[in-house]
């Protein structure tokens, strides 16, 4: 007999069929391939104790400080331990349980299953002279020779915007943000580009986002995560789709000191909040935006990449952009122009860890990039 040891990477339901481990097999033995594991904030020791003894009975394991079991400390933090399968019987068990584990069982429940979805590649289009990156700006005709050419180098989705985001920008006004952005969605139009490819009105304006939906455009990019709910009237109109992102504050003054109790716990209720908004106005096809370095500190960035998992719990496909931010200076201090590396790596680790869609200013390296990890992702016994 010979052994070797296999990454924890490796899709376990894809090694089974290769052991021609019969269908029933597979759907038992997944279900305890996945560990995951749950941080509890301020939970009541009483609680703790109930989800302690039921999480051994079965195997998993909840991990409280010293003074948690017998008391000495009433409320704590703990980290629960458990694979797919003990999730299931968990969320079902505390059900039952006083001391708020209903509502923890709930919240687990939501675990239990992941929606699949394809990974994307998104393009950025800046039609401004105003964006924090140079490379990313064009205009006119510029900018649909630059949009033929993401096409090319195998974009799905090209976000166009006409004013900017950065940091300390200030909004120009929707005369001008229509301005900017008119010729370009009319010659898109023109030219039925549109029909090559999924494009992306990056708007907070409900008129500049109505004029993009009527053109052939599919989704809405709102960085203020339905601020306005008319945006969600007029995406729900089309039967469009809505991205909503996570910003605290505005982008003239987003960077000013921004603090967070906890960033993961107060992002999901923001989202939750905004996800209501878009169902009042039924618009049910949702994309999840982090919101990477608006109001956040590099902490907060790399907590929100590292712990994205937490966020599928929603059922929606998730957004990184994180393209040559200034987040990457701040790890290493590296001009704009020279971020594409530290681009890639933080792009790669959000998909590691379920980002569905990535919103890049560099297409073709990113296509090389996806078809690599795909490749590594399918490469099994």
């Amino acid at each position: 007999m010979q052994i070797y040891k296999l990454s924890n990477e490796i899709d376990i339901v894809e090694s089974m069929k290769k052991l021609n481990v019969d269908s029933g097999g597979i759907n038992i033995m997944k279900k305890k391939s996945k560990l995951h594991f749950f941080y509890l904030k301020n939970i009541y020791c009483g609680a703790s104790n109930i989800l302690k003894q039921d999480a051994l009975s079965i195997g998993a394991e909840l991990i409280v400080p010293h003074g948690g079991v017998d008391c000495s400390i009433q409320y704590h933090d703990a980290i629960l331990i458990c694979n797919t399968k003990q999730l299931e019987i968990l969320s079902n068990k505390e059900k039952a349980q006083p001391f708020k584990l209903k509502l923890l069982a709930k919240i687990l429940s939501e675990f239990k299953k992941e929606k699949k979805f394809p990974l994307k590649l998104m393009g950025v289009i800046n039609a401004n002279d105003d964006s924090f990156f140079s490379g990313s700006r064009f205009q006119g005709n510029s900018a649909v020779d630059k949009i033929e050419k993401m096409i090319e180098e195998g974009a799905d989705i090209i976000d166009i915007g006409g004013v900017s985001s950065r940091p300390g920008s200030i909004y120009p006004g929707i005369e001008e943000e229509l301005k900017r952005v008119t010729p370009i969605i009319e010659e898109i139009y023109k030219r039925n580009l549109y029909q090559k490819v999924i494009f992306s009105i990056d708007s907070f304006e409900p008129k500049v986002i109505d004029f993009a939906l009527n053109h052939g455009f599919k989704i809405a990019n709102d960085i203020t995560g339905l601020a306005n709910e008319e945006v969600a009237n007029v995406v729900g109109q089309y039967n469009a789709q809505i991205c909503i992102m996570h910003m605290k504050g505005i982008p003239e003054s987003m960077q000013n000191n921004p603090y967070y109790e906890n960033v993961i716990l107060e992002v999901d209720e923001y989202f939750q909040k905004r996800i209501e908004i878009a169902l009042k106005y039924n618009v049910e096809d949702i994309i999840l935006d982090i919101g990477i370095g608006f109001g956040k500190r590099l902490e907060d960035n790399l907590n929100l990449i590292k712990h994205l998992e937490h966020f599928k719990r929603f059922g929606y496909e998730l957004l990184v952009g994180a393209s040559r931010k200034s987040m990457i200076d701040k790890i290493i201090p590296t001009p704009v122009e020279k971020r594409l590396p530290g681009t890639l790596a933080l792009h790669l680790e959000a998909i590691r860890n379920g980002a569905t869609i990535i919103r890049a200013h560099d297409v073709a390296e990113h296509k090389q990039a996806f078809e690599i990890y795909k490749a590594l992702e399918k490469t099994n016994i």
